[in-house]
């Protein structure tokens, strides 16, 4: 009975943070969907790449069920899944996504929480693990990423949330407010006393 309840809890999760990184593109034009906005080339559409990627080999290979996808060998991996390339189109990754999630749902449809897998990136004594530690793995990695992209979304037009139906209007000047609170207690901070615990 848990492990039915964990197994629906953990996949109920994903796919609402599958939903909610996707929507993060949305409205959004093509330069922005793609273009840098960290330091080290964090993108929205990378993000939907990745993801896509990291849940096709851990819902697939892991388990001995390929995907179907064509994907390069994980000793390959040089970075270029985190951005898409002028060749690529928004549609195309979104769809890349959207099949891996059918992919994924069902191995883990059709396998118990403890079916044996095997993962070749981790190292000994890790390799060897089960479904249920990979989907909490992926979970993690699927909330991170959401994250990253809802801060990203955030930084260009200002719209936040978990989902569309959730938004609401924005007030800037409620924004700008809140922000100069924060701000103003940023700078008011006092430094602990030199020597103190805290300041060691």
């Amino acid at each position: 009975m848990i492990d039915a309840f964990a197994k629906d809890n953990l996949h109920g999760r994903l796919r609402r943070d599958r939903k909610a990184l996707l929507w993060k593109l949305d409205g959004l034009s093509e330069y922005d969907a793609r273009r840098p906005l960290t330091v080290t080339g964090t993108n929205l559409l990378g993000l939907v790449k990745h993801v896509a990627t990291v849940e096709a080999r851990y819902f697939g290979e892991v388990f001995d069920r390929p995907s179907p996808e064509p994907l390069a060998r994980w000793q390959d991996s040089d970075g270029t899944d985190l951005w898409a390339t002028e060749d690529e189109s928004r549609d195309q990754i979104i769809a890349f996504y959207r099949r891996t999630w059918e992919h994924s749902d069902a191995t883990i449809d059709e396998l118990p929480l403890d079916a044996p897998g095997q993962v070749p990136w981790w190292p000994e004594p890790h390799a060897d693990t089960n479904l249920f530690a990979v989907m909490v793995h992926v979970l993690g990695e699927s909330v991170r990423h959401a994250g990253h992209a809802d801060i990203l979304r955030e930084g260009l037009d200002g719209r936040t949330g978990l989902r569309a139906e959730h938004e609401g209007q924005i007030d800037e000047e409620a924004r700008a407010a809140h922000f100069a609170r924060i701000e103003q207690a940023a700078r008011s901070a006092r430094r602990p006393p030199s020597g103190s615990a805290a300041s060691r």
